[in-house]
This record gives structure tokens, C-alpha cells and sequence, in this order.
């Protein structure tokens, strides 16, 4: 009987730590659990709050680019409305001076290399003062300058050329005036005058511009 009591009482106590020793891991788990749950879920919430924080600052900056995109849209709305012109010419006219205001300025500063365009507006523009042609010159550059058509921040491009025409004196003088006073900006490096009053030749070596067109570089932010 003495055996069956001790017995008995060593099996309870045996027990009772197993069960003591299931208990403390089974809180053991739970309070690694709960807190690798609570930083995960910290981590989550820091998280979120620098998604809100740049969605945000990124809404602030789409409402102020979107006042500005009115402001400019009215602004040009006026610009190219305006008769008469920059130039003092009608919108509706066919001069050089007659054009819309965005016409007149795409004219002075073309956004793209074109060189065969610009010999062709030398020789209208030579035409024009009763001269004759001899040559109208220059490198064209298009292969190289393709890679310049569009800028985050764009300058002026120099397009070098020559000509060389023959008239007389008034009319080589009447292509000066005309060169200096076109809405395009010609800067003249080297003139040369030959001849004499009624037949005249000039060499004129000189440069123009064009400016690309300015991109605008719209970036994806990644937050970590």
C-alpha cells in the first residue's frame, strides 16, 4: 500500500512538470511571437506613415504644378493673342513681321537642327533684297546634333554657315540691315566686300541658333 502511495505521488509530481515544463514553452512561444508580431507590425506602421508622409508632399507639389500649368496656360492665351505682335506686324498678315507671337518666336529660336531649312531661309531672305546668289555654305550637322533635340536644361546651339552673293552696293547693304534685324538672331564673324558700287560681292561667315526642347524629367520615388 506504501509502495502504490509513493508511486502515485511520484507520477502527479512528474506530471505536474510536464505540464509546467509545456506551459513555460508554450509562453515562451507566444511572447517570442508577439514580439516579433509587434515589430513587424511597428516596422509596418513606420512604414505606412512614410508612404502618407510623401503621398502627401507629392499631392502638394501636383497642386501647385497644376496652378501653374493654369497661370501659364492663361498667360500664353494672352501671349499669343496679342494683335499686334511682338513685332508690331498682324497675326493674320504674311510678312516676316505678321504672325502670331508663339509663331514669331519658334521662328527666332527653332527647337530643332535643321540645316537644310535655314539655307532655305537664306536664300529667300537673299532673294528678297534683288541679289544673286553664288553660294550659300556650311557643315550640315544633323547626325551629330541628333542627340541635342531634347534638354532638362537646354541653351542655344550655334549652326555656322556661309554665303556669298553679288549685286550692287544698296542691295548688299539693304542684306546687312535685314541680317541684323531678323527676329533670328544672326551673329556675323567675318564680312567681306568685293567690287565696286553697282556690282558688288559679299562673303558673309556667320552663325545662327537653336535651342532643343526642354524635357521634363518626371521620377518615380521608391520609399523604403
Amino acid at each position: 500500500m506504501a509502495r502504490t502511495t509513493v508511486f502515485t505521488k511520484r507520477s502527479l509530481i512528474s506530471k505536474a512538470n510536464s505540464t509546467m515544463v509545456a506551459a513555460t514553452g508554450v509562453a515562451a512561444f507566444v511572447l517570442v511571437f508577439a514580439l516579433f508580431a509587434g515589430k513587424s507590425l511597428l516596422g509596418q506602421m513606420s512604414y505606412q506613415n512614410r508612404v502618407i508622409t510623401a503621398k502627401k508632399t507629392a499631392l502638394t507639389q501636383l497642386k501647385q504644378d497644376l496652378d501653374a500649368r493654369d497661370s501659364l496656360t492663361n498667360s500664353y492665351k494672352t501671349f499669343v493673342g496679342q494683335d499686334p505682335n511682338v513685332l508690331a506686324g498682324s497675326i493674320d498678315g504674311l510678312t516676316t513681321k505678321d504672325g502670331d507671337n508663339a509663331k514669331l518666336v519658334l521662328d527666332a529660336l527653332p527647337s530643332k537642327y535643321d540645316f537644310p531649312a535655314l539655307t532655305t531661309s537664306l536664300e529667300k531672305l537673299v532673294n528678297s533684297q534683288n541679289l544673286k546668289i553664288v553660294n550659300i555654305g556650311g557643315t550640315d550637322e544633323e547626325v551629330v546634333q541628333g542627340k541635342n533635340q531634347t534638354s532638362s536644361n537646354p541653351l542655344p546651339i550655334a549652326m555656322p554657315f556661309n554665303l556669298q552673293a553679288s549685286g550692287s552696293y544698296v542691295s548688299v547693304q539693304s542684306l546687312i540691315n535685314q541680317l541684323e534685324l531678323s527676329i533670328r538672331p544672326f551673329q556675323i564673324t567675318t564680312l567681306d566686300l568685293s567690287g565696286d558700287e553697282s556690282n558688288m560681292t559679299v562673303r558673309v561667315d556667320a552663325q545662327t541658333f537653336y535651342q532643343p526642347e526642354k524635357n521634363l524629367n518626371i521620377e518615380t520615388k521608391v520609399v523604403k
